[in-house]
């Protein structure tokens, strides 16, 4: 099943991306993971091959009928990348608590989407934010909120708007983040990172 959409978020990361048969391989990969715990394979996941064996972060995003169904990440994993994602894609069918558990029947409806993750960056000002390549990391103590570059682009946000979503998605004050940018509030972390997108292709 070809990846539908191979793109890096930042041409400075390039050197990072997955080729294109890596893609097609995570995405299978994805897919057997979801198929073994919802009980229609027990096909073993298979080698890891040419994927990249180091940690990576990612984010495993379902969609049923082109409607979400499901996103679990880690921004700095310990795993390596084929590991994680099949754990990923078991923890946004099962474990998405917005959701209900993914089931058998929706499976074959179900398209999955891979991002693949450049290690976050941390950012002092407003203006180091570039919407359409970085996603962003808010956090504040425990609290963390992470949201993915085309968020912002399919929301049609700006970066003031990203800020406020993500800080909301922490549990913080959307507006916490007007006293970071003025320099007066260096409790607040801003973290940007890319993201590298695979798709699997409408039926």
């Amino acid at each position: 099943m070809p990846a539908a959409g191979r793109r890096s978020a930042d041409p400075t990361t390039d050197s990072g991306l997955l080729t294109d048969d890596q893609g097609q391989a995570l995405l299978a990969r994805a897919r057997g993971a979801l198929a073994r715990h919802l009980g229609l394979s027990e096909r073993p996941a298979p080698a890891a091959g040419s994927l990249p064996a180091g940690p990576r972060g990612a984010f495993v995003t379902l969609r049923v009928d082109g409607e979400l169904r499901g996103c679990i990440g880690a921004l700095t994993p310990s795993l390596p990348l084929p590991e994680l994602v099949d754990e990923l894609a078991v923890a946004a069918a099962s474990r998405d608590p917005r959701f209900p558990a993914l089931t058998a029947g929706e499976l074959p409806r179900t398209r999955i989407e891979i991002s693949v993750l450049s290690p976050p960056r941390p950012v002092d000002s407003i203006g180091g934010i570039h919407v359409g390549r970085d996603g962003l990391m808010v956090g504040r103590g425990p609290r963390r909120g992470v949201l993915l570059p085309q968020v912002a682009q399919e929301q049609g946000w700006d970066s003031e708007a990203f800020l406020r979503h993500t800080c909301l998605k922490a549990g913080l004050d959307g507006d916490v983040w007007r006293e970071w940018a003025a320099g007066r509030d260096d409790s607040l972390e801003v973290q940007v990172f890319s993201a590298q997108i695979l798709r699997e292709p409408e039926p």
